[in-house]
This record gives structure tokens, sequence and C-alpha cells, in this order.
């Protein structure tokens, strides 16, 4: 009777096993279904952070809508919704049927711009977003933190800018972490240090280091070139961007996205990218009172000098709360900087 007992009690458990199992799988088919139907908006979609994204969501969903002046395709079912992002009447009708809204759009680097064109903007997204029921996710950077938070910065960093730039990324801070007290929106704040990579042409290190050495020009270095900087691989960015966007516990909190954890000063990442090149490694340091001079004939560079802090002291940007949550790190310097010399030489 043993054996029999004991076949049969195997059987029973194992019709039962693969019933659970069986449901199980139905479910997770259901779920990935429909996470696959739900509408996923990119604001900004044709910038540095929104062309890398819309590959990456493509791996969560089939519907994709891409929002900017000029939209493009990036993945063959998108969804092209052109708009002029400063016309606030059309958001509603961009957000509208969206189950995830990024916010990835960059401005015009200009403290006036940024003054008079962010707080209006986020505020009709944010209504947008509440009146559509849709969550959202905001690519941020890191000029709301305080000068001493520079050599470490965190999650938990204090916010507390010591620009004028950093005022207004405050106030966008603060509105988008308000709603998530109150609960009145599934929002979350993916930040990002100063970042580098291909398809990318606002990066100081590839306009200044990168292509300038490309040219055979010395590379620009600002700041202090002994001072640690860590930086973002926008790829990376993106990768992790959309992990956020489609986890559910992810929301209502900041997240740093992963960012280089070796500590390569200015000066190594400028010898890293000459040793990739083949060319020695010629630098010009730019001083900051030259920014001044260029700045009265040149007025991007007129917007340089308040953030010249950040490259006088180490700025290391801690990405281990993402890295111990989901398992991603970094692209090595070596292997980023590799793949966006490769990219600029295929111009």
């Amino acid at each position: 009777m043993v054996p029999i007992c004991y076949y049969a009690a195997k059987w029973m458990f194992t019709r039962t096993y693969e019933t659970h199992l069986k449901k199980l799988k139905n479910l997770i088919d259901e779920l990935s279904q429909k996470t696959k139907n739900q509408m996923q908006t990119i604001i900004g979609s044709g910038g540095t952070i929104g062309l890398p994204l819309a590959k990456e969501l493509k791996k969560y969903t089939n519907d994709i809508r891409l929002v900017s002046r000029h939209p493009k395709k990036v993945n063959e079912s998108d969804e092209l919704f052109p708009m002029d992002v400063n016309d606030l009447n059309l958001l509603d009708k961009a957000i509208a049927g969206s189950d995830v809204v990024y916010i990835a759009i960059g401005f015009d680097y200009n403290l006036k711009v940024w003054q008079t064109t962010w707080v209006p903007f986020m505020t009709a997204v944010i209504k947008a977003c509440k009146k559509h029921n849709a969550k959202l996710v905001f690519f941020d950077n890191v000029y709301m933190y305080a000068r001493s938070a520079i050599p470490h910065m965190s999650e938990n960093s204090p916010v507390q800018p010591p620009g004028k730039k950093g005022e207004v990324r405050k106030q966008l801070h603060e509105m988008v972490m308000s709603e998530a007290a109150q609960n009145s929106l599934s929002v979350l704040i993916a930040r990002s240090a100063d970042f580098y990579g291909p398809d990318n042409n606002k990066s100081i290190l590839g306009e200044a280091v990168i292509k300038n050495l490309m040219k055979g020009k010395k590379a620009q270095a600002f700041g202090s070139l002994d001072k640690i900087h860590t930086y973002t691989y926008t790829p990376d960015a993106a990768k992790a961007t959309a992990i956020l966007g489609n986890t559910e516990d992810a929301y209502n909190q900041v997240w740093h996205v992963p960012t280089t954890k070796e500590k390569l000063t200015s000066k190594q990442w400028i010898e890293l990218i000459a040793s990739e090149l083949k060319v020695a490694p010629k630098i010009q340091k730019v001083p900051t009172w030259l920014l001044y001079a260029l700045g009265i004939f040149n007025p991007l560079i007129r917007e340089f000098p308040e953030m010249m802090y950040q490259n006088e002291m180490d700025y290391i940007f801690d990405s281990s709360k993402f890295e111990n949550k989901f398992g991603m790190y970094a692209t090595t310097p070596e292997e980023g900087i590799r793949t966006t010399i490769e990219y600029l030489k295929r111009g």
C-alpha cells in the first residue's frame, strides 16, 4: 500500500502543479499582452534621450507615440504626433489615450527660456496626465542639487541649487514629487549625470573633446583636470528609463540611472579618448574668465559659467539604488567611448 499511496500522491501533486503552472502562464501571457497594448508617449522624441528611448520601449509595447516638432519613426509601428511643445493647447491631445508619458525634452539652454517655458509646460503635462489617467516619467538632470552634494550625489541629496537654472529644476522637482506625495498622480523622476554617447550633439565630452581630437585639434577642458567626473552613457539612460516606466513599484520616487562607477578624472577621460583615436592627448584648458569674455559675443557660451562649479570639484553620481534593484550596470567608459567614436566616424 505504501508504494501505491506514494505514486497516487505524486500523481495528484503533478496534476495540481501542472494546473497551477498553466494558470500562471496564462496570467503572465495576459499581462504581457496587456502591456503590449499600452500606449506609451515620448514628448521630446527627437532628442538625445528620446531616440534611444523609443527603441527600448519597443520591448514593452507595440503602441508608441512620438511627439516633437518633426517626429520621425524609430520603430515601424510608431505613431507620429507633430507639435510645437510651446503650444500648450496641443499637449492634452498629445497625451490623450496614453498609459505612460515620458518627458525627454530639452528646451534651449537659456535661462530666460527655462524660466518662462518649463513651469507652464510641466503644469500642462501634469494636468493632462491626471485628466487621462496616464503615468508620468520625467527625465531630469542634477542642477537642483546643493553644491555640497556634487562630490557624492544620491537620490537623497539636498535640493538646494546655488544657481538660477538650478532653481528652475528645483521647481520642476517639487511639482512632480508633490503629486507623488499627494498620491494624485503616478510619477517618477529618472535622473542622469552629464551624459555622452552616440547620436548626441549636446555632450561637452563629445563636442569639446572627441570631435576636436578627431579633427586634429586640442581637446577643450573646463574646470579642474584632476577632479573625478562620472558620466551617463545615453543608451544606458534610455534603457533604464524604459525599465522604470514599466515597473509598477518604481513610481513615486527618484531614481539615478546607471552611471560610470570608474572614478576617472577629466584628464583621464581625455587620455582614454585620445588612446582610442590613437592621437596625442593634447589639451586646451578653458578658464572660466574666458567663458565670461566669449559670452559677450556668444549667447550659448554666456550660459556656461553659472554651472562651472560642477567641474571644479569631484562629480560623483551614485546609481547604486537602481543597480541593486534591477541588476543593470553602466557601460564601461572604454566600451562607451569606443562605440561613440565608431558612430561619429560613420558620420
